[in-house]
């Protein structure tokens, strides 16, 4: 039977291709934007920084000369940026590109910045400065303390943030101190703002071990490619430590390194073990989004993604 996938209101049409790190989703999508004439837009919160290539699996200087790639390199690496900055960012964007007569793909793993785009975002959750500050003096003194904290109280946003992502971590305990609900609960009840488009979304799905084995592989590759260097190279640029973009996974295990605190192979195990981890939990939120397509492997994934996203664009056109 023929999928069919419907437009349901002016929003401008959006495909997306999303999926756990090391999926193949970035390739995958090269091979449709080409196709499909399309540019690509980055959904990943860590891409945005300058100077973080490697180990955010940035696309390469090939890969941009075939495709145009936005969403990368926006800010220097001690800027805060979030969701609410790159709903703005894509929204300015697809506009753009779609005013030259340019459909652009939405491809990523953060889920965050895909939620955004997907539901819009919700309105403030409750803040409180003071609170912050204390949170963050118990974590300094006992560090990891906020995401124990945080699995007790709300057990559901623990298990989709790291321990070290201590901005979202701190937020979301921050919400349930200050409003008595999980952030979860807290989203669910004050609902989210206007959806910015109308999306097609595509997911990739790989067997678990097979996932963890193009994990490890892809950790390898990238420090044959220089991660190592790219690290050492923003330390001597002068990028602190406790910058934003150093949240990336694998750069403060590389620094440890770096200082001699561990040797090669336990850093690349501490790595490994943390993007496998990273995987599940996007995964879990991916299995989440309602009317995704799955997209499996071994299947021809350009043909289906094509067959699906031409029609769905198509309707689009006098948006």
């Amino acid at each position: 039977m023929t999928e069919e996938v419907t437009l349901a209101n002016s929003r401008p049409p959006l495909v997306c291709i999303v999926g756990p790190t090391a999926s193949g989703k970035s390739s995958l999508a090269i091979e449709v934007a080409e196709k499909l004439s399309a540019e690509i837009l980055c959904v990943d919160s860590m891409q945005v920084y300058r100077g973080f290539d490697i180990g955010t699996a940035k696309p390469s200087l090939d890969d941009q000369r075939r495709v145009r790639h936005h969403g990368i390199d926006l800010v220097d690496p001690s800027q805060q940026f979030d969701a609410g900055a790159f709903l703005d960012y894509a929204r300015q964007v697809v506009a753009e590109r779609r005013a030259g007569g340019v459909q652009v793909l939405a491809v990523g793993g953060t889920g965050l910045y895909m939620q955004a785009m997907l539901y819009g975002l919700a309105p403030s959750s409750p803040a409180d400065l003071e609170l912050r500050e204390q949170l963050r003096r118990v974590e300094a003194n006992e560090p990891g303390s906020m995401h124990r904290r945080l699995a007790e109280v709300d057990p559901e946003s623990a298990e989709t943030l790291h321990p070290n992502d201590l901005v979202r971590v701190e937020r979301a305990l921050e919400v349930f101190l200050l409003s008595g609900e999980k952030q979860s609960q807290w989203l669910q009840k004050h609902g989210f703002g206007e959806p910015a488009f109308e999306p097609l979304v595509f997911g990739i799905r790989w067997p678990r071990e097979e996932l963890r084995s193009r994990i490890a592989a892809r950790v390898g590759q990238m420090l044959a490619a220089g991660w190592l260097d790219e690290v050492r190279g923003l330390v001597a640029a002068g990028v602190d430590e406790q910058a934003p973009a150093m949240r990336a996974l694998g750069y403060r295990e590389l620094l440890a390194l770096l200082r001699g605190q561990v040797s090669r192979d336990e850093a690349v195990g501490r790595i490994t073990v943390l993007c496998q981890r990273f995987a599940k939990r996007q995964t879990t939120w991916f299995n989440r989004v309602p009317s995704i397509h799955w997209l499996d492997p071994g299947e021809d994934t350009v043909k289906r993604v094509i067959e699906l996203s031409r029609p769905f664009l198509g309707r689009g056109a006098g948006c």
